[in-house]
């Protein structure tokens, strides 16, 4: 029997800080996460209940890809500044201090995005505000294996 949940062990890492918009250069001052969680909502998924930023870890040296994520929306005209971008997602467990959180893997496809890319070693994360956790902590995220491929 295959196990519904692939785990991989990861380690937290900065990102470009866009998301949260409290990167200083960032052209979104409120993130994009809270630009975008209206959006979402009214396609049928509900984000308000997560911190309105990413949770970066990396599962290096695996690599991830999305292959059929619960959630997947084609052409979102989030910013009127910008084409628009297709999105997935897919639920995740995020385990740290012995306590689990879930989530979901937040998935802005690379070839409608246009900047600040990731590498398929680096899950982005929407989660809920995970208290005392930080850059370079030891995590243990859970993928749904029919959602995702782990390499």
């Amino acid at each position: 029997m295959i196990s519904a949940w692939l785990k991989v062990s990861g380690i937290v890492k900065p990102g470009y800080q866009v998301a949260s918009g409290k990167a200083t250069d960032s052209p979104y001052p409120r993130g994009t996460i809270e630009m975008q969680v209206p959006f979402f909502q009214a396609l049928g998924l509900d984000l308000t209940h997560f911190f309105p930023g990413t949770l970066n870890i990396s599962i290096h040296p695996h690599r991830f890809e999305v292959k059929q994520p619960a959630y997947t929306f084609r052409q979102v005209q989030w910013n009127p500044e910008s084409p628009a971008e297709d999105f997935s997602f897919s639920p995740v467990r995020v385990s740290f201090h012995n306590q689990s959180y879930t989530g979901l893997l937040y998935y802005p496809h690379p070839e409608t995005k246009p900047a600040h890319f990731q590498d398929y070693s680096t899950l982005e994360i929407l989660a809920p505000l995970i208290a005392g956790i930080d850059y370079g902590a030891q995590v243990t995220v859970e993928l749904k294996s029919r959602e995702i491929n782990l390499r």
